[in-house]
């Protein structure tokens, strides 16, 4: 297991981003689910820093995120419950609702500010 400090530049964050991919379905409870979490932390500290999305709606900043960690609408379907109800989400036929919303900061590290924004439904 490597020891991760806080990220300082591009290369450190791309290991980060590529040790987060090789253990991301860890068993929770593991070590290597540990250092998931523990990456998923240092890597939003570095994109925060030194990336601006800028004006992004909620759920397009949902599926940067879900690319970012590898997750599919399965993933999130198996937090928040509901196949059908994030399908519509993701597809701007439903709004998210507030149990979304916490649910999805908590797993894919976005500030609950930037779920709350008004965006348009289809």
């Amino acid at each position: 297991m490597h020891t991760w400090y806080h990220l300082e530049n591009e290369k450190e964050y791309e290991k980060a981003m590529s040790r987060f991919q090789e253990i991301k379905y860890a068993k929770k409870g593991s070590i290597a689910y540990r250092e998931a979490m523990l990456l998923v932390t240092l890597i939003n500290v570095y994109e925060k820093k030194h990336y601006s999305l800028g004006e992004i709606d909620p759920i397009e900043f949902i599926k940067i995120r879900m690319e970012d960690f590898g997750y599919k609408p399965a993933d999130l379907a198996r937090e928040y419950g509901d196949k059908g109800t994030v399908s519509k989400v993701l597809n701007y036929k439903q709004a998210l609702s507030l149990n979304m919303i916490r649910k999805f900061s908590k797993i894919l590290q976005i500030p609950v500010d930037a779920l709350i924004k008004e965006y348009k439904l289809q």
